[in-house]
């Protein structure tokens, strides 16, 4: 595998991870039975998305990447902060809109920064994008 596939990887890997914890931080907080349907299916496929990428990332013997600790951290300070103001299904709906614009936003950074990944290592960086896409979507009506 060629080194930009490995850099692509790890940072799908971080921003799956970054994903699923920030589902994780708000699910508790979720009055709508379909809002909280909503993230919990998006948390599935983002697991889905994980087992590949740590698949391919050990047949190459790497490790993967953890998110950013500061931007973890951040993103659980503003979320926690903004709860303990509303607790509503909007807010979240906001959190969550908020973080995945974020994710789109790096992921397609570095889809443009490793352009000698192969195609089948952007597809994931793709189908990654477009469930970030596909949750801000649908979560439009609780904002």
């Amino acid at each position: 595998m060629e080194n930009d596939n490995i850099k692509l990887l790890r940072e799908c890997d971080a921003g799956v991870e970054m994903g699923m914890s920030s589902i994780d931080d708000v699910l508790p907080y979720v009055k709508s039975p379909a809002l909280k349907q909503l993230l919990t299916a998006c948390k599935e496929e983002h697991e889905k998305l994980e087992r590949e990428i740590r698949t391919l990332l050990r047949s190459n013997s790497d490790e993967g990447k953890d998110p950013n600790p500061m931007a973890k951290g951040m993103s659980w300070v503003k979320t926690n902060m903004k709860l303990m103001i509303d607790e509503s299904d909007s807010t979240i709906a906001d959190l969550m809109t908020e973080g995945c614009n974020m994710g789109v936003k790096s992921l397609n950074k570095y889809l443009n920064e490793y352009k000698a990944a192969d195609e089948y290592t952007k597809d994931i960086t793709k189908r990654l994008i477009n469930l970030e896409e596909r949750l801000v979507m649908d979560i439009r009506g609780y904002l």
